[in-house]
């Protein structure tokens, strides 16, 4: 309990420190949101115009600094995110909603079946080390991952796009749906745009956790617990899972919660390459259109999610070993 609590209060003040982060950095910048939205539009107003475009976007220069940190600490509690300039008129939220759902579908889905995969050919070529299976799964997707994968992703377009037609490629995605969610035509719709982009992830990313797995499994393997294990003998299948791969698959919880905490920033090149609809694209398109107020919510939440993902991370690795209680 105590260990729990101490992660959690770091947790706690490091939110807050990302909080107050994301509040300064805007205003240190030149300008105000009130001014890019006239330089898009390449036009004039009034300096009465202007102080309501600031209050509007949330920059109201005749509070006080501290009044505007008050006011933005309860918008975010509210997880009200002010009105976006690139999608003007719509809320920052609104916009981050929508396209949140297909991120969730592509890069989610693809994270966990990456790990899952890559962590269970690990387990079994550091079982079997020196085998076939080890002599050439590792190698192989060692050496996908080094391919870049947009550069896959270009290829799969080629093949399965414009050659045989399997696949949507065109500029704009056509979905049966307007609200995505937690329905079977948006399920639908998510499988046929997010397959090329998924399958793209899936082959350049599993490599790396195949290779880690394995040489951690192949460490523990060695160790005096599992040697002990195999004299009293207990079957394989027990040892390689209950033994080896429980201890070895704790320094690899880590990265994969920090893999889960960046689902939510996309896979920005992937998404570009395929024009999909997701939060890498929204960045990218909120960067280049200069609109401060989508980019500083796409920002917390990217902080926001991979700080819960630790924190996941480090309690269910003091479950899973209670030495780690103890450490710090």
């Amino acid at each position: 309990m105590r260990y729990a609590l101490r992660r959690t209060g770091f947790f706690v003040f490091t939110l807050w420190a990302a909080l107050t982060l994301n509040f300064l950095l805007p205003r240190l910048m030149p300008g105000n949101p009130a001014e890019a939205m006239i330089a898009k539009f390449h036009g004039t107003l009034t300096p009465a115009a202007i102080r309501a475009l600031d209050v509007l976007f949330g920059v109201n220069t005749n509070q006080g600094l501290w009044s505007q940190y008050i006011s933005y600490l309860h918008q975010m509690a509210t997880l009200n995110f002010g009105t976006s300039l690139a999608y003007y008129p719509n809320s920052v939220s609104s916009e981050i909603g929508g396209a949140i759902w297909w991120t969730i579908g592509l890069v989610g889905l693809t994270t966990v079946l990456a790990f899952g995969l890559g962590t269970l050919l690990g387990i079994v070529s550091a079982w079997r080390r020196g085998s076939r299976l080890d002599s050439v799964v590792p190698p192989v997707f060692v050496i996908a991952s080094a391919v870049p994968y947009f550069w896959v992703a270009m290829m799969l377009i080629l093949i399965f796009g414009i050659t045989m037609h399997w696949f949507p490629y065109e500029f704009g995605y056509y979905v049966t749906t307007d609200k995505p969610g937690l329905n079977l035509t948006f399920f639908q719709d998510v499988a046929n745009h997010a397959f090329l982009p998924a399958l793209s992830l899936l082959v350049t990313t599993i490599g790396t956790w195949i290779l880690t797995m394995r040489n951690t499994m192949v460490t523990t393997l060695a160790e005096d617990y599992v040697r002990m294990a195999r004299a009293k003998g207990l079957t394989g299948r027990r040892i390689m899972f209950d033994y080896a791969a429980r201890n070895a698959i704790l320094p690899n919880l880590t990265g994969f919660a920090m893999s889960l905490g960046f689902v939510v920033s996309g896979a920005i090149l992937i998404e570009y390459v395929f024009n999909y609809p997701g939060i890498g694209n929204m960045l990218l398109y909120a960067v280049n259109s200069a609109d401060y107020p989508l980019m500083q919510a796409l920002f917390l939440l990217i902080t926001v999610a991979v700080l819960v993902s630790i924190l996941i991370a480090d309690l269910l690795t003091a479950l899973l070993d209670p030495r780690t209680r103890t450490a710090g």
